[in-house]
């Protein structure tokens, strides 16, 4: 069971980051999650990506192609195929499961502990089965059975273009180690594990709903609504999250995005939506910066 749900990390690790959903926008001349930044004549394509899709999602908005054939070099949160590594896999089971005596038990209150316990009765499995896990593996976990029964896959933007990068023997970068990543889920939580978890749990209920919301506004490239639907919900009922998962990770990755107007190749940036867009988004940055931003239609 346990290698069977840490082998969709590249799938679920950003799920709490609240990327997906459906819902077409068929204007003629919709905006789109795309835009391209420039600076002296260097351009950077950035796309905002949603990790878990459904078949009936694709073809995926024109400017996402748009971007992919003028770029040399495709550049993703982390190192995608490097995800399904088996010694990262053991890295990943030791990370994100409790050692010794402590378990979901321990660190939960009694009726948070319950109304896990009863939210997995509904889908048929013993809380026995996960009380190792932390709370970022535990509910990555129960967001990728639910959006299994909404029926998406991991087959999302990030999977689909390394795939094709690939094949069409592109250069490919990363923005952080794997080990970062992984480091984020193992703390996710920790500390307020019963609030955490009782959250978490609310949420779930109401996935059906906020996916469709969130898809509606990812294909239109809603910025503002995308911003009022990832980045200030986290922002106000989150704040270390926010910090630390979107900030902070940001900061880190401008140095990188800069650094990519000082070459001759053009890169297409595919991060999760939450990153670009708000106060603290990547976009937002970039025009603080000096950086002119504009998106594709």
């Amino acid at each position: 069971m346990q290698g069977k749900v840490l082998g969709r990390f590249s799938a679920i690790s950003r799920t709490l980051l609240v990327l997906s959903a459906l819902s077409l926008c068929s204007q003629a001349l919709a905006q789109s999650s795309v835009w391209v930044a420039t600076k002296d004549s260097q351009s950077v394509y950035l796309g905002g990506t949603v990790h878990l899709l459904r078949p009936s999602d694709y073809p995926l908005p024109a400017p996402y192609e748009t971007a992919y054939e003028a770029s040399q070099q495709l550049y993703f949160e982390t190192d995608i195929a490097g995800l399904n590594d088996m010694s990262v896999q053991a890295r990943l089971l030791d990370e994100l499961t409790y050692k010794g005596d402590q378990s979901l038990r321990t660190v939960l209150d009694d009726s948070t502990y319950q109304a896990l316990s009863n939210h997995l009765g509904t889908i048929g499995m013993p809380i026995q089965m996960m009380e190792k896990f932390k709370p970022g593996l535990l509910v990555s976990t129960l967001q990728v059975f639910e959006f299994q029964k909404l029926g998406f896959t991991p087959q999302g933007v990030d999977a689909y273009f390394n795939a094709r990068a690939i094949g069409d023997a592109k250069a490919l970068g990363e923005l952080e180690p794997i080990d970062a990543q992984i480091g984020y889920l193992a703390e996710m939580g920790i500390g307020n594990e019963s609030e955490f978890i009782r959250l978490s749990l609310e949420e779930l209920d109401e996935m059906d709903t906020s996916m469709n919301q969130m898809i509606d506004a990812w294909r239109s490239g809603d910025d503002e609504l995308l911003d009022s639907l990832f980045v200030a919900d986290m922002k106000e009922g989150h704040p270390d999250l926010y910090v630390s998962l979107l900030v902070q990770r940001n900061l880190n990755w401008m140095p990188i995005i800069e650094s990519m107007f000082t070459d001759s190749d053009t890169e297409f940036v595919l991060v999760g939506a939450a990153h670009l867009v708000g106060e603290d988004g990547l976009l937002n940055m970039l025009r603080n910066k000096g950086y002119e931003v504009r998106q594709l239609q």
